[in-house]
């Protein structure tokens, strides 16, 4: 037995020998955990400066191929394996040779699992069961379908990674700290003041859900702040209207990541239009992409509809679909949630604890919203000119240098430190009260944070998974040039709406497909068909950050307007689905074909106008 032993361990050893890099403290390969079957993978290389200008072999089942090694970090793309389970990467290069497995999955297992975290989150409508189930069953997929492992993985991993990503934590405090400014200025009166000074203008339903949109369209710089600034701002003054939650929170919604998608400059353009630097290298494109970028906002159909949309519901006073039924509820039986409803924003204990002091009137909740604006649009600018590094002193750099999710940070922070100050100084809370009401502000966010946590988390596991690579890889092979603007949005909406990330999405299909267009229109970057199919992997991506029930976007415009998360996507999904039909599929297959674009903007407007009027009805009646 023990003779045995010695020879297994002998036997071992020169294995390992054997195929152990010389150099493998130095050499590092980074590939993917996991690999789709017949989808192309990347594989990235860090190596020792002695392997500089030779050559390195890899072979991927049969096939052996040579690179010249030219620098230090470089990859080998388009790598594919045409059969699932664990698969060998074989790599040679000089006195190095190492073999790595791979595990190969079937590609629909990588959008079978947004889907199914999706469905039941609609079908059962507890949002965090079905968020945590699906990442359960990503994990445990990505570890080898071990189901204790994907358990143990989903906690220590994946949700710890999640939190601890700066962006994120970051985020996470943002709604915190604002979350603790409206429960002051809850506390003081402030909210009821400017509900009680807005309805002396916006004196019925369709003024409230007006001004709701005005001020949307008006904080244009940042989607995170639209979202919990609108809906905190307009929540109180909507309720005294008989405004349903989920109304709200389409409103807010669809002027929030749309409104900030087509400013001439937000967080989102200076990133947009960044996507675009690379292709244009590649290509020695001369142009500015700022300006390509400006010129392809007037393409951006999803965005302008969606909003379009949204003003055309408020005028006509019609609804359809389940928005109908809960503004019925709302507007008759003055329920502005439904029964059993669970609001991502517990606001009820706001209203509960009644001001027995001085009544707090408008400026007590303006002025600290107001701080938080300024000192957001301050913070951009300084953060971005500290940042600029040699580059052009002009705004669009300015923006695009600055550091938002910090700026967001600050902000509310000094919002709610002037939310206390103020109901201090004007005497209408004491400190202790006030510190109470900042707190029951925090707790009222924790729902949404978590929820928030489990849609990033959905996020990184299909981004293992390799979600966004399948649906391209599907959606490429029936690509034309009249046929790039259509499949370009539909992919994008696809990708976005699985995997709830807008930027995400812009990231991968902007180097993918502006290549594309630009060689369908020698180098054009001015063509209809360029700046349309660069306009719809905005839109698309939009559209997901618009409705899909694990976008950031969509559960902070729950929060903001403290509704049932599960109500607010079942409700606005009709609306966004719509749009998507009319603007996005038939636009932009419009487009392809050449038709001039003040026509298809008249043809899109009057059937969304028809579509209003014979599916909606008024609610009054």
């Amino acid at each position: 037995m023990i003779k045995n032993l010695f020879k297994l361990i002998l036997v071992t050893m020169s294995l390992s020998s054997a195929i152990s890099p010389r150099w493998s403290d130095e050499f590092h390969i980074n590939f993917p955990k996991i690999v789709l079957r017949n989808i192309p993978f990347k594989v990235e290389f860090e190596v020792p400066d002695q392997y500089i200008h030779e050559s390195l072999v890899y072979r991927v089942e049969k096939n052996i191929d040579t690179v010249l090694v030219k620098n230090k970090f470089f990859s080998v793309e388009n790598l594919i394996f045409s059969k699932t389970g664990k698969n060998i990467l074989e790599i040679t290069a000089k006195d190095f040779y190492k073999r790595y497995s791979i595990r190969v999955i079937p590609g629909f297992i990588a959008i079978v699992l947004p889907l199914v975290a999706i469905l039941f989150a609609l079908l059962v409508r507890e949002m965090i069961v079905a968020l945590f189930t699906g990442i359960f069953i990503g994990v445990t997929i990505i570890y080898d379908y071990n189901v204790f492992k994907g358990f143990l993985y989903t906690l220590s991993e994946y949700l710890v990674e999640t939190v601890t990503n700066q962006e994120h934590a970051t985020i996470i405090l943002f709604t915190l700290l604002f979350g603790g400014m409206i429960g002051v200025i809850s506390k003081n009166g402030g909210m009821n003041g400017i509900a009680m000074s807005v309805s002396k203008y916006a004196n019925s339903r369709r003024k409230a859900q007006l001004a709701t949109l005005l001020l949307g369209l008006f904080i244009f710089f940042d989607d995170y702040s639209n979202t919990l600034i609108v809906g905190n701002t307009m929540r109180p003054f909507t309720d005294k209207m008989k405004i349903s939650r989920e109304k709200l929170a389409y409103i807010v919604d669809s002027t929030a990541a749309p409104v900030a998608c087509l400013a001439f400059i937000s967080t989102w353009s200076v990133f947009q239009m960044s996507l675009l630097e690379i292709p244009f290298e590649i290509y020695g494109i001369n142009r500015s992409p700022y300006i390509v970028f400006l010129k392809s906002i007037p393409f951006n159909l999803y965005c302008l509809f969606a909003i379009y949309v949204v003003f055309l519901l408020i005028i006509s006073k019609r609804d359809f679909g389940p928005m109908y039924d809960a503004e019925v509820r709302a507007y008759k039986e003055n329920k502005l949630l439904r029964d059993d409803a669970q609001p991502l924003m517990d606001d009820s204990k706001f209203y509960a604890n009644k001001i027995k002091r001085k009544e707090g009137k408008w400026i007590d909740g303006a002025i600290p919203i107001l701080v938080v604006i300024i000192a957001t649009v301050i913070s951009l600018y300084f953060t971005g000119l500290s940042n600029l590094n040699g580059k052009l002193k002009n705004i669009i750099n300015i923006i695009g240098s600055s550091d938002a999710y910090s700026s967001l940070l600050w902000a509310s922070t000094v919002g709610g430190i002037t939310a206390i100050i103020l109901s201090l100084f004007r005497k209408l809370l004491t400190l202790r009260v006030a510190i109470e009401g900042w707190l029951l502000g925090l707790r009222s966010m924790l729902l949404g944070v978590i929820i928030l946590v489990l849609a990033w988390t959905i996020g990184r596991v299909c981004l293992d998974l390799k979600t966004a690579d399948y649906i391209i890889n599907i959606t490429k092979n029936i690509m034309k040039p009249w046929l790039l603007p259509f499949v370009t949005f539909t992919s994008a909406a696809l990708v976005s709406f699985s995997t709830g990330t807008s930027w995400g999405t812009m990231s991968i299909l902007v180097p993918l497909i502006s290549p594309l267009a630009l060689r369908y229109t020698d180098g054009n970057p001015d063509s209809i068909i360029f700046l349309s199919s660069f306009a719809a992997i905005l839109s698309g991506a939009t559209f997901g950050d618009h409705c899909s029930p694990i976008s950031d976007t969509t559960i902070l415009s729950s929060v903001a307007s403290s509704s049932d998360h599960i109500d607010h996507v079942r409700t606005q999904l009709p609306y966004a689905i719509t749009v998507a039909i009319f603007s996005g599929i038939l636009g932009y297959t419009l487009l392809g074909l050449g038709l001039n674009y003040f026509i298809i903007i008249f043809i899109i407007s009057m059937i969304l106008i028809l579509a209003v009027f014979l599916i909606g009805k008024e609610i009054d009646n």
